[in-house]
C-alpha cells in the first residue's frame, strides 16, 4: 500500500547528485545555503515542483508562470530571467545525466539578511535560486491501489491572511495537517475551506466523481486551494473529452456518498482515493473514471513535452 502520494522507492544515484545553488553545480554534500537566509529564518519564498519526461521538464511555462506571478505579489524579485532559469534547470538536468523518472524542486527565497528578522528590507544581497533534481517517481502501489484522506481540522487559510494561491515556503498550515492526518493513520490530510466545505488536501488537489444521470467530476471552486497547474490540466482533460466536470462547493457528505475519488498533483499525475475518514469511496478500488483520467493525463504530458521538443529541441 503506498504511504501518500509522495511515496517512493529510494534510488542510490540522488545520493551524488549535482545541485544547483545560485549559479553553481555543487555535489549533494556540499550544497547549502546561508542560516541567515530568508527561506531558512522565516521561510520567505516561492517554490515549483516539476516532473522530467524525455529530459523535458512537463508544463514548465504554467510552472514558470506560476513562480513569478507569485514572486511579484510578495515583492520578491527573482533576479533571473525565465530563459535564464530555464537554461539552469536544462544545466541541471544534464548534470545529472537525467532523462526521465526525474522530479526537480525549484526554489527561490528573498535571500540573505542581515540578521534574523521578518522585515524584507533587512534582506542583503540577491535572491537565492536552488534547483534539487533527483531520481524519483510515483510506486506503482501509490497509482493502482491508491491513498486514504483524513478530514483535518486545520482550516485552510483565508486570502486575507496567508493566500493560499501563493506557492509559499511557509506550508506549516498544510505541515500541521499532514501531522493530524498520518497520526490518525491515512496517508494524507483532507482541508475544509473556513466555511465548511471540502477544499484541497495538504499537499494534492481533490476530486470526486459522482453519479448525476452519469458520471460527473467535481472538484472545489479553487477560492481556497494553490492554483494548481495538474489540477487545470485534468479539468482540461474532461472538456476536450465530453467529461462533465464542475468546480463547486460541496460537502464530506458528497465525498462519502461518491463513486470514486482521487487526487491530483505534479508528482504523481491522477492518483485514486481508497477511503475517506474510514468510509470507503465506491467499492474502495480504482474507478473508471480515474483510471481513462490517468491514461489521457499520460498522453497529456506527452504532448507537451513534443512540443517543447520541436520548439528547442536542444535547450
Amino acid at each position: 500500500m503506498a504511504h501518500g502520494t509522495h511515496d517512493v522507492d529510494d534510488d542510490p544515484r540522488n545520493e551524488t547528485i549535482q545541485v544547483w545553488v545560485n549559479g553553481e553545480l555543487l555535489p549533494r554534500d556540499q550544497a547549502r545555503v546561508s542560516v541567515f537566509d530568508s527561506g531558512f529564518v522565516l521561510g520567505d519564498g516561492v517554490w515549483e515542483g516539476l516532473r522530467v519526461s524525455g529530459g523535458h521538464p512537463a508544463f514548465l511555462d504554467a510552472h514558470l508562470d506560476r513562480l513569478y506571478e507569485g514572486a511579484k505579489a510578495i515583492l520578491l524579485d527573482v533576479g533571473r530571467t525565465r530563459d535564464e532559469l530555464t537554461q539552469a534547470l536544462y544545466q541541471t538536468l544534464r548534470a545529472n545525466d537525467m532523462v526521465d523518472g526525474v522530479h526537480i524542486r525549484l526554489m527561490v527565497t528573498r535571500g540573505i539578511k542581515r540578521t534574523p528578522y521578518q522585515d524584507p528590507r533587512v534582506t542583503i544581497g540577491p535572491a537565492t535560486v536552488v534547483i534539487v533534481a533527483e531520481h524519483k517517481q510515483p510506486t506503482t502501489a501509490t497509482v493502482t491501489e491508491g491513498i486514504t484522506l483524513f478530514t483535518t481540522h486545520v482550516r485552510r487559510a483565508t486570502p486575507d491572511t496567508l493566500d493560499p494561491k501563493l506557492n509559499a515556503h511557509s506550508k506549516l498550515n498544510d505541515i500541521t495537517a499532514c501531522i493530524q492526518a498520518y497520526t490518525a493513520g491515512a496517508d494524507e490530510a483532507l482541508m475544509l475551506d473556513p466555511h465548511g466545505f471540502v477544499a484541497t488536501c495538504n499537499s494534492t488537489h481533490f476530486f470526486v466523481v459522482v453519479d448525476n444521470d452519469g458520471p460527473e467530476v467535481w472538484t472545489s471552486d479553487g477560492r481556497f486551494s494553490l492554483g494548481g497547474i495538474t489540477r487545470s490540466n485534468v479539468l482540461r482533460i474532461c472538456r476536450a473529452h465530453d467529461i462533465r466536470a464542475r468546480e463547486t462547493t460541496f460537502s464530506l457528505t458528497d465525498v462519502y456518498s461518491a463513486r470514486e475519488a482521487f487526487v491530483t498533483g505534479t508528482f504523481a499525475g491522477v492518483v485514486p482515493v481508497r477511503s475517506v475518514d474510514g468510509r470507503t469511496i465506491g467499492d474502495g478500488r480504482r474507478g473508471p473514471v480515474v483510471e481513462s483520467l490517468q491514461r489521457r493525463y499520460h498522453d497529456l504530458v506527452a504532448a507537451d513535452v513534443a512540443r517543447r521538443q520541436d520548439r528547442d529541441p536542444s535547450p
